[in-house]
């Protein structure tokens, strides 16, 4: 076997050596040596970047087509895809400014990309009140506002020196709190995850999961490792509603402070339940018949069961209001 691995063709060398090295490659590949623990170790992690960061530029994909699907974000939590995305992009620049492998950060990029669309799409189809020409002037103005934030904030962390960078890579911890505690609250309020979706919360528990382990392996950063176990934590909790609310669609109120009603409540509205059943002649769509259960003229019984109230007869003081008297002589 030897003969032939030490043999392969150039171009599947090169790329062999540029990503697990020389050394490694060597020893695994050429020398099929299984017991060097620390390349097994190393191509492994290797094996885990370049998947987490080829997951990571799909990642968010089946979020945004369920949102463009549904011409609705019901659910999802404005402030929380705020902080995340700028958690992802103060990542991204800390470990493109430590010139760290692109396989342990790579997917940061795509992430921070996608989480912006899905920011932008969340205000684009957010409820607003008023008239059609307001609703759509604020609109762009909105969406105008957060793309100027988005590129002022690529700008500053390209600019920013690396002392700075390093100082707000300690502020991901919190980011990372802040990021999901909104969605967590929105979700156990509304007994509902509404547009969440599943395969994104899975990717990122998954993709958490091979995080801790290149970092440790390849990189060694206390910071960025515990930024990830804490995104770990928060994303199984996201991955238990996901568990409990499947299937339910609850009363969400949004960000903008508007409340939307589920499917359910639209139905039970629509039709509403009679307050009482229809008689029998309604039944058979016939007006009922009024009869006297018997007359004076021949004491012939009416219909079963309808009676007349007969009324009194008149006296001499109330015919006509006159009065009569015995005239007397």
């Amino acid at each position: 076997m030897t003969a032939i691995t030490q043999n392969l063709p150039w171009f599947i060398k090169d790329l062999g050596i540029s990503i697990v090295g020389k050394e490694c490659y060597t020893s695994l590949v050429e020398n099929l040596d299984i017991t060097d623990v620390k390349c097994l170790k190393y191509s492994l992690s290797k094996g885990l970047g370049i998947g987490i960061v080829v997951g990571g530029s799909i990642m968010k994909v089946p979020q945004i087509l369920l949102i463009v699907n549904a011409k609705s974000a019901r659910g999802l939590s404005l402030p929380a895809y705020i902080l995340e995305t700028l958690s992802y992009a103060i990542t991204l620049a800390y470990s493109f400014r430590h010139q760290f492998p692109f396989s342990t950060y790579g997917e940061n990029l795509f992430l921070t990309l996608q989480n912006t669309i899905i920011t932008l799409l969340i205000i684009y189809y957010a409820p607003v009140r008023g008239a059609l020409t307001q609703r759509q002037g604020g609109k762009t103005q909105q969406l105008a506002v957060a793309s100027l934030f988005t590129l002022a904030t690529a700008f500053a962390l390209y600019t920013l020196p690396i002392s700075t960078i390093a100082l707000l890579q300690v502020t991901t911890l919190p980011l990372s709190l802040f990021s999901k505690l909104p969605q967590i609250r929105q979700n156990a309020r509304a007994q509902s995850t509404g547009q969440l979706s599943a395969f994104a919360v899975i990717s990122q528990i998954a993709g958490c999961l091979a995080r801790l382990f290149t970092t440790a392996t390849e990189v060694g950063d206390s910071l960025v490792a515990a930024g990830f176990a804490l995104a770990l934590l928060l994303n199984l909790v996201l991955g238990a509603q996901l568990w409990m609310y499947w299937g339910q669609v609850g009363d969400v109120k949004d960000e903008f402070g508007l409340r939307e009603r589920s499917e359910y409540k639209e139905k039970e509205r629509a039709s509403p339940v009679p307050a009482y059943p229809p008689a029998a002649w309604e039944a058979q769509g016939q007006p009922p018949i009024y009869q006297p259960t018997a007359t004076r003229a021949t004491g012939s019984p009416g219909p079963a069961g309808h009676r007349v109230a007969t009324p009194p007869p008149r006296t001499p003081s109330s015919a006509g209001g006159r009065k009569w008297s015995r005239k007397v002589d």
